[in-house]
């Protein structure tokens, strides 16, 4: 009891939740300036030069995605600006202000760039705390912030709402410091991580488009020489929320049965809606109407055929101008080569598979990489736990 009542008496209450006795609540605007950059004109854009970010290229960044389009400002504009304002540097933040509200960038670096004036709220001049502790706040109570946010249809963030967006805060620097770096130790295994899982994947798609393309020796053959088109059917009357059995849509599994409707290995593709995704079942199950099937003929690996489905413009053999739909004679009249024996197509099928199978195990490994961040963040940013 002696000991609950002490680990109690390090604690308080405050509008941010429970923190250690020693941490205190401050709003942002105690600890940085907060304004926007001056209004830069569309017709001041040009094909190269300084890089100039609205809220759009800032989310990339934080993502570390590529940029879909780049613009640009002259180096004299730069220049002009720096002369009589600030320009953004190392160690300030920005945060997007309208469309998606509330990601927030710090700056990394003193590399030049400019931004866009309301689409991006500055915090610049940043004192009393570490910068990147600031930033993983902010990011922690981006929630609260974005329902403080102006506007009913299109809502945005202001510097009057930012500013009094209060935030727990350690009493040393050096405490600061170590809970960011902690942090962002993790952040750089999930990121690397992820470019990891795409180079796989880049790697698999090439794999397919050459392993998957004709060769000599291969059959062309319409897909209905090999399989037979099938329609899903109405799940109402079969639909068990303890069912054994999954009930397939087109975006994937949408309720349980204790009735299947095929019980062999299959490729299903959208017939309605989401007609790009192929899906591939080797346990039975259930399909509704907008979900065609499969029934593969002898002779005939259905992995190796879900992987052929998975190289088909879908799209381009749409054949409704409102909701995408697919025709099942449509689909049967399309040819691609076969290699003659299955047991060369169950070969290939396994290298794609075996592709998939790391693929899967490196995303598992991410969510998990993300779960542990996720708790980290709450002990470390509450003061649940300290580190020295």
């Amino acid at each position: 009891m002696v000991e609950t009542m002490e680990l109690q008496n390090e604690f308080m209450k405050t509008d941010v939740g429970t923190i250690p006795r020693d941490w205190e609540v401050t709003s942002i605007q105690k600890l940085c300036e907060l304004t926007s950059s001056k209004r830069i004109f569309e017709n001041e854009y040009i094909p190269e030069g300084i890089p100039f970010y609205r809220g759009k290229e800032i989310s990339l960044l934080i993502e570390n995605k590529q940029l879909d389009n780049e613009y640009f400002i002259s180096e004299s504009r730069y220049e002009e600006i720096k002369r009589q304002f600030d320009v953004p540097s190392k160690g300030d933040i920005l945060i997007t202000a309208v469309g998606t509200l509330g990601n927030v960038y710090l700056i990394p670096d003193n590399k030049k760039f400019y931004f866009k004036d309301g689409n991006l709220i500055w915090l610049k001049k940043v004192k009393g705390v570490n910068p990147k502790y600031l930033s993983i706040q902010i990011s922690n109570y981006k929630k609260q912030i974005i329902n403080n946010a102006i506007g009913s249809s299109q809502k945005a963030l202001t510097i009057v709402v930012l500013k009094n967006q209060f935030i727990p805060l350690p009493p040393t620097k050096a405490e600061q410091t170590a809970i960011a770096t902690a942090l962002n130790d993790a952040d750089v295994l999930i990121t690397q991580l992820e470019k990891l899982i795409a180079k796989k994947r880049a790697i698999k798609q090439g794999a397919m488009q050459e392993l998957l393309k004709a060769k000599e020796g291969w059959v062309i053959k319409r897909l209905g020489k090999v399989l037979k088109v099938k329609h899903g059917k109405s799940q109402k009357e079969v639909n068990d929320d303890n069912g054994i059995y999954p009930i397939l849509a087109s975006g994937g599994v949408m309720g349980r049965s204790n009735r299947f409707l095929y019980n062999k290995p299959s490729v299903l593709i959208g017939r309605k809606g989401t007609i790009d995704k192929p899906q591939f079942m080797n346990i039975p199950f259930w399909t509704v109407d907008t979900l065609f099937y499969t029934e593969i003929f002898e002779n005939y690996d259905a992995k190796f055929i879900f992987y052929i489905f998975n190289l088909i413009d879908w799209y381009s053999y749409n054949e409704a101008s409102g909701v995408p739909s697919l025709n099942a004679k449509t689909i049967e009249m399309i040819e691609k080569g076969f290699p003659v024996t299955k047991a060369e197509q169950t070969r290939i099928a396994k290298i794609i598979s075996d592709m998939d199978i790391e693929i899967e195990e490196l995303e598992k490994k991410l969510e998990k990489y993300k779960m542990i961040k996720q708790g980290m963040m709450q002990n470390l940013l509450t003061g649940k736990i300290r580190l020295p």
